[in-house]
């Protein structure tokens, strides 16, 4: 079994800043990118960042110069900075990890966590 546990969401004022912690748990034998998706009330889920094995990034362009993403491979961990925050940044935030267990290789979700933003 894998799990993902999420951590960091809360409440902040507009122009604040937060950050989220997701760490991978389990016979996890390898993890090949990792991620943060969103969903807001009424809306479909859209990717916020995402970062490989290797470090590469890719950003959705509402959060491009204000999230940050990273990653720490020993701990199984990925972490999104998330600053100058919105209004419309208010979402629950997951946690997306591709990853192999053995050799099956498969797509897992953390829980969730909210996140609000007032303006």
């Amino acid at each position: 079994q894998v799990q993902l546990v999420e951590s960091g969401g809360g409440l902040v004022q507009a122009g604040g800043s937060l950050r989220l912690s997701c760490a991978a748990s389990g016979s996890i034998f390898s993890i090949n990118y990792m991620g943060w998706f969103r969903q807001a009330p009424g809306k479909q889920r859209e990717l916020v960042a995402v970062i490989t094995s290797g470090g590469s990034t890719n950003y959705a362009d509402s959060v491009k110069g204000r999230f940050t993403i990273s990653r720490d491979n020993a701990k199984n961990t990925v972490y999104l900075q998330m600053s100058s925050l919105k209004p419309e940044d208010t979402a629950v935030y997951y946690c997306n990890a591709y990853l192999a267990i053995a050799t099956r290789w498969g797509d897992y979700w953390g829980q969730g966590t909210q996140v609000t933003v007032s303006s």
